[in-house]
C-alpha cells in the first residue's frame, strides 16, 4: 500500500521515542495518528491490546503489531502527508537533532528531512545515496541562483564512498544546515531555495505565480496566485495560500489556447474544461508561454498517465542506479568465475607437477636399478634404454607443451585483468563524461535563455526607439503645423484686435456725435413741452394710441401718432397766427 514506504521511513526514526515515553501517551498518540490519517480512533481496541501487560512498559514490539492491524490497516489514502510528516518529526526531531548551530532554521530542518524521505533508498536503515546528494544540493544551488561546484562535491563524494554508502537524514540536514555548499548566502536565500525544492518535490508544485483571472458571474479581473499540481490548478488571493478561491481540475481532455489581446487585457490564454472555460492573463508574453507550455505538458502527462516529471526522473536514477550496480555484480561473478577457473587449473598442474614428480622419482629408480645391473644387462637392455630415452624425450616435450600451455593461461588471466582494469576506468571515463555532457547541456541551455531574452530585450528596445523617433517625429511635424496654425490665427487675430480697435474708435466718433444730438434734441424737446404747456394749459393724458403706426424718437416710441401730430402742428399754428 502507497503509506506504508511513507510509514517505513519515519518509524525506524522514531522507534526510541516512541518506546521511551509512550506507555504514558499511548492513548494520545494511537489518537493523533487516527487523527492525521483520518482513521476512527478505537480506544477500546488500544486497551483489550494491552489488557494483559503487567511488567511495565512495553516495547516497540509491542506497539507495533497495534499500529499495523488497527491503524496502518485502516488508511485509505486521504490524509495529509504533510501533517503525518510533521507529527513524525515531531516524535524524533528533539532526539536526533544535532545540538550545533545551523544556518537553517527548524521549519527548514524538517523540509530536509521530509525531502530525505522522498529520496532515500527503500531499505532500513534509511540513507541517502551520493547520487542522490549531488541531485538535491544541485537542485537547491539552482533554485538560490548560485553556480554548481562540481569538483567540490567531487571531493567529498570521495570522502564520502571511502566511509560509507550514505548519509542520515540528520547529516543530510547538518550538510546543508552548515553550508558548505551555500557559501556566500544568506539565511533567507537558503530558506527560499529549500521551500522551492519542497514544493516541487513533496507537494508537487510544478509552477506558481501571480496572474489575472476573469470572473465567471461579475466578469471582472482579480489578481490570484496560481499553483500549478499534477492534477489540478489551485488559485489563492496571495502567496501565503491561507485564501483559497477555486480550483482548476485537470484532465486529458482539458486544453489550453492563447487569445489575443482584448479589453485593455494582454498576454491572454484560456483553459477550457469539460465544465468551464476560464480566461487568465499573465504580466508579460514569457511567463504567458510558460505556463501555456507547463499546462499543456500537464495535460500531456495526464493523457499518457505518467508520473510527475521528478517523480519520473527520480524512478529513473534508481533504475539506473541498479542497472549499474546489476553490471557491477555481473563483472564481478565473471571475476569470481574466472578465478574458480584458475583455480581448478592451477589445481590440474598441480596434479601435473606431482605426476612429473612421481615419474621423475620413478625414472631416477630405475636409473638407480638399471646402474646397478649396467654391468650384467648393458648388452641384454640397450634397446630398452633406448626406448627409455625416447619416453624421456616425449615427456620432456609433453612437461614443455603443458609449460608453455601454463603460461599461456597465466598471460590470458594476466590479460583478463588488465581487461577489468580497463573496463572498470572506461566505466568511471563514461560517468565522468555523463556528468560532464549534463553540465555542458545545462551551461548551454542557460546560455541560450539568456541569449533569447536578451535578443528579445534588445529587439523590444529596438522596436520602442524606432516608434518612439516615429512618434516624435510626428509630434515635431504636429507641432509645427500647430505653431503656423497659431501664428496665423494669432495674425488674424491682431488684425482683428486692429480693426476692431478702429471701430471703437469710430464707435465712440459716433458716440460722442449722437450724444451731442441727443443733447441738442433734449434741448429742443424741453422748450418743445414748454410751448405746449403754454399753448394747451397741460400736458396731454397718455392714452390708448390708435393703431396707425407711431414715430420713433431717440427716447423710444412717442406718444402721438404722425397724423395726430400734423393736426397739432396746425392747430399750433392757427392759434399762433391768431394771437399776432
Amino acid at each position: 500500500m502507497f503509506y506504508k514506504p511513507v510509514w517505513g521511513r519515519t518509524c525506524g526514526d522514531i522507534k526510541a521515542s516512541l518506546c521511551t515515553w509512550f506507555w504514558s501517551h499511548r492513548s494520545v498518540l494511537s489518537h493523533n495518528l487516527c487523527t492525521v490519517l483520518n482513521v476512527p480512533h478505537d480506544p477500546v481496541a488500544l486497551e483489550e491490546h494491552f489488557r494483559d501487560d503487567d511488567e511495565g512498559p512495553v516495547s516497540n514490539q509491542g506497539y507495533m503489531p497495534y499500529l499495523n492491524k488497527f491503524i496502518l490497516e485502516k488508511v485509505q489514502g486521504n490524509f495529509d502527508k504533510v501533517e503525518f510528516n510533521r507529527m513524525c518529526w515531531t516524535l524524533c526531531a528533539k532526539k536526533n537533532l544535532s545540538k550545533s548551530p545551523l544556518l537553517i532554521s527548524d521549519e527548514d530542518a524538517f523540509k530536509v528531512w521530509v525531502i530525505f524521505n522522498f529520496l532515500s533508498e527503500d531499505k532500513y536503515p534509511l540513507i541517502i545515496v551520493p547520487e542522490e546528494i549531488e541531485y538535491l544540493l544541485k537542485k537547491i544551488t539552482e533554485a538560490m541562483g548560485a553556480g554548481w561546484q562540481q569538483e567540490q562535491f567531487d571531493h567529498y563524494k570521495i570522502a564520502l564512498n571511502t566511509s560509507r554508502e550514505g548519509l542520515s537524514a540528520w547529516e543530510l540536514i547538518d550538510l546543508i544546515g552548515s553550508g558548505q555548499f551555500s557559501k556566500g548566502m544568506d539565511r533567507q536565500t537558503v530558506s527560499m531555495a529549500i521551500n522551492e525544492v519542497f514544493n516541487e518535490l513533496i507537494l508537487d508544485v510544478l509552477k506558481q505565480g501571480y496572474m489575472l483571472k476573469k470572473g465567471h458571474k461579475r466578469k471582472n479581473w482579480m489578481e490570484r496566485w496560481f499553483v500549478l499540481k499534477p492534477n489540478i490548478i489551485s488559485y489563492y488571493v496571495s502567496e501565503d495560500l491561507k485564501d483559497k478561491k477555486g480550483d482548476i481540475i485537470l484532465d486529458g481532455n482539458c486544453c489550453v489556447e492563447a487569445l489575443p489581446d482584448k479589453d485593455g487585457k494582454k498576454c491572454l490564454f484560456l483553459i477550457k474544461c469539460l465544465d468551464k472555460t476560464f480566461e487568465i492573463s499573465a504580466s508579460d508574453k514569457k511567463k504567458k508561454q510558460e505556463w501555456i507550455q507547463a499546462i499543456q505538458s500537464t495535460v500531456s502527462l495526464l493523457r499518457a498517465g505518467s508520473a510527475p516529471p521528478h517523480k519520473e526522473a527520480r524512478q529513473k536514477r534508481k533504475e539506473l542506479r541498479q542497472k549499474l550496480l546489476a553490471e557491477q555484480e555481473e563483472l564481478e561473478r565473471q571475476m569470481r568465475e574466472l578465478q574458480a577457473a584458475n583455480e581448478n587449473k592451477q589445481k590440474e598442474l598441480e596434479t601435473v607437477r606431482k605426476q612429473l614428480e612421481a615419474a621423475a622419482a620413478r625414472a631416477a629408480e630405475e636409473e638407480k636399478k638399471r646402474l646397478q645391473t649396467q654391468v650384467e644387462l648393458q648388452d641384454r637392455f640397450s634397446l630398452e634404454l633406448e626406448r627409455e630415452k625416447m619416453v624421456r624425450q616425449k615427456m620432456e616435450e609433453q612437461v614443455a607443451q603443458k609449460s608453455s600451455e601454463l603460461e599461456q593461461y597465466l598471460q590470458r588471466v594476466r590479460e583478463l585483468e588488465e581487461m577489468y582494469k580497463q573496463l572498470q576506468e572506461a566505466l568511471e571515463d563514461e560517468k565522468q563524461a555523463r556528468q560532464d555532457e549534463e553540465t555542458v547541456r545545462k551551461l548551454q541551455a542557460r546560455l541560450l535563455e539568456e541569449e533569447t531574452a536578451k535578443r528579445a530585450e534588445l529587439e523590444k528596445w529596438h522596436l520602442q526607439q524606432q516608434q518612439t523617433i516615429q512618434m516624435t517625429e510626428a509630434e515635431k511635424q504636429e507641432l509645427e503645423n500647430q505653431r503656423m496654425m497659431k501664428e496665423q490665427a494669432l495674425q488674424v487675430a491682431m488684425e482683428q484686435l486692429k480693426q476692431l480697435e478702429l471701430e471703437r474708435k469710430e464707435a465712440l466718433e459716433q458716440y460722442e456725435e449722437v450724444k451731442k444730438k441727443l443733447e441738442t434734441a433734449a434741448n429742443n424737446t424741453k422748450s418743445w413741452k414748454d410751448k405746449v404747456a403754454h399753448h394747451e394749459g397741460l400736458i396731454r393724458l397718455i392714452e390708448p394710441g390708435s393703431k396707425n403706426p407711431h414715430l420713433i424718437t431717440n427716447w423710444g416710441p412717442a406718444a402721438f401718432t404722425e397724423a395726430e401730430l400734423e393736426q397739432r402742428q396746425r392747430s399750433w399754428k392757427g392759434k399762433k397766427a391768431t394771437s399776432e
